[in-house]
């Protein structure tokens, strides 16, 4: 199974590649640097847009490199206050299979404290928690929720759960056909 993946980043992939395995065989997943289209800090509506952007320019490329692709996918990080003003971080997951059907998932979301908002807005989360935790790139590694939850949930565990709320529609195809 051929599975085109809009980043390099080795956290997000493994997160991906851990959910297929999870129901499908032979998975193989290719990480292509692909545009969002949308700031480098997404924040509210943005996230799902800069998920599906990805997806779009995916099959864009694809098209142009003539790859036979079974599913598009891509996950987008960001802020949002839409669920009751305070602010949380979740991962927005867009697959699409080879025939155009969509699916979404999030992640479980933590929260940010207020105080960081402008700051994360104007730069990144991943700057804000490198200054805080004296880390350097840890948006590649465990991510900064490894430091928030004592170890207990990595960068690599919110990709893997939002993709699987995203499957769920390729697992239950005869509920969504």
């Amino acid at each position: 199974m051929k599975i085109l993946m809009g980043t390099k980043n080795p956290g997000k992939i493994k997160g991906a590649k851990d959910a297929f395995e999870k129901y499908f065989n032979n998975v193989e997943i290719e990480g292509i640097s692909v545009d969002s289209e949308v700031g480098d800090q997404p924040f509210n509506k943005e996230i799902l847009k800069g998920a599906r952007n990805r997806v779009k320019n995916l099959k864009k490329y694809a098209e142009e490199n003539k790859m036979d692709v079974d599913f598009y996918v891509a996950s987008e990080a960001g802020i949002t206050n839409l669920l009751g003003g305070s602010w949380i971080d979740i991962n927005c997951v867009v697959i699409e299979d080879k025939n155009g059907l969509e699916s979404m998932g999030t992640s479980q979301g933590f929260p940010i404290p207020e105080k960081y908002i402008e700051e994360i807005k104007e730069t990144s989360l991943g700057d804000v928690m490198d200054k805080i935790f004296k880390g350097k790139s840890l948006g590649k590694g465990k991510g900064g929720i490894s430091f928030l939850t004592k170890g207990e949930v990595s960068r690599v565990d919110l990709t893997k759960n939002a993709f699987l709320m995203a499957l769920i529609t390729y697992i239950n195809d005869n509920l969504w056909k």
